[in-house]
């Protein structure tokens, strides 16, 4: 427990990337609040798509909502929604003691949306209302279609988790989207309260670069990206376009790491988490990590504000023929797509669960 006592030590936040509905009835949730110090999650659909097919706990939901004509779509919102609103509620106290800050959970817009701007807008809109816990972000990705959805929404009062964000230059755009919305709040003579935080995603660097480097590059370029990140995310912090937004009473757009359990099996099963322990950030761990992080990790020394030695490190990738640039727009498009297939996949599952269901309930 050591490494979880430093992290939170120095400021960072410990969400749990996991949710199911075993894992709230079970008391499991509760136990990582109590044990783990986790002040909340992410979820996405890859998740509650396997969380629906491994068993029966979704059913009589999936039945109930099925009799009152609700779409494949607004079935699975309304399931996910269930589940959130439980998590939100077990998350109140760390959301109420740090005054909104902490204490979140998430929910997608779907990326069939992508593209368009004023359906997206609407759609977090709705979510976030449905959801009736005001401790719910949507998630939107950081694509360049979603940047006006991120700052409508913003402007809306809708809090955004921007996903899918995976070099600086795609954080700053995020960032930068979630100014204008404050921005044209405070002129609008709104309240600048809107919480959001950006998420970076770390490992699937490395993975997408594995085969391509030598063995003493490996596992070290999601790292320098974050590192990048992080200096930016700080200079932002500390700039006079900032402070002004913040003199106002607005909060400022957390960077979340995504994205944190090792994909490499002859790497530390710790090796993100240990390595983005840094102030003012989140980081959303897959079950396994946070119980190795607890068990064994360390986390002594917080992320140079500066960067370290990202630069260097970006410059030997970049001598290994390894264009970071590019690299960043095609995980970023590889993501939406893998993000739509998951969608479509989920979409489907509903479809096949709730007439296996009605077949049941005919035989009956």
């Amino acid at each position: 427990m050591n490494a979880i006592r430093q992290l939170r030590g120095l400021g960072q936040s410990l969400w749990l990337d996991n949710i199911t509905r075993e894992l709230l009835d079970g008391g499991g949730l509760q136990r990582y609040i109590s044990d783990y110090s986790i002040t909340g999650l992410t979820s996405n659909p890859t998740i509650f798509d396997e969380a629906i097919g491994s068993g029966d706990s979704y059913d009589a939901g999936i039945r109930n909502l099925a009799a009152a004509q609700a779409s494949d779509e607004e079935l699975f919102i309304e399931l996910a929604l269930q589940d959130l609103r439980r998590a939100a509620d077990l998350f109140k106290p760390a959301f109420e003691a740090s005054d909104g800050i902490d204490g979140w959970v998430s929910m997608e817009v779907s990326p069939l949306l992508a593209a368009d701007t004023q359906r997206s807008t609407a759609a977090a809109a709705r979510i976030h209302a449905q959801a009736a816990r005001p401790n719910l972000y949507v998630k939107i990705p950081g694509t360049p279609e979603g940047i006006a959805a991120i700052e409508e929404s913003i402007f809306d009062g809708v809090p955004i988790n921007v996903t899918l964000l995976f070099s600086r230059e795609q954080y700053l755009a995020a960032a930068h989207a979630y100014l204008r919305g404050i921005e044209r709040r405070i002129a609008a003579g709104r309240d600048p309260r809107v919480a959001s935080v950006a998420s970076l995603f770390v490992s699937r660097w490395d993975v997408a670069v594995k085969d391509q480097v030598a063995a003493h590059l490996r596992n070290r370029l999601g790292i320098a990206v974050a590192q990048r990140t992080y200096r930016s995310y700080r200079e932002l912090l500390v700039s006079p376009r900032w402070r002004i937004l913040a003199d106002a009473g607005a909060r400022p757009q957390r960077l979340l790491w995504a994205s944190t359990g090792s994909k490499d099996p002859q790497a530390s099963d710790t090796l993100y988490a240990e390595a983005l322990a840094a102030p003012d950030t989140i980081d959303t761990l897959p079950e396994k990590t946070l119980k190795a992080l607890a068990e064994h990790g360390n986390s002594r020394n917080a992320m140079a504000t500066d960067g370290g030695d990202c630069e260097q490190v970006l410059a030997q990738f970049a001598q290994a023929r390894v264009d970071v640039d590019a690299l960043a727009g095609k995980l970023q498009r590889d993501g939406t797509a893998a993000f739509v297939k998951s969608w479509q996949q989920l979409l489907q599952r509903i479809a096949d669960k709730r007439h296996q269901l009605a077949g049941m309930e005919a035989r009956k």
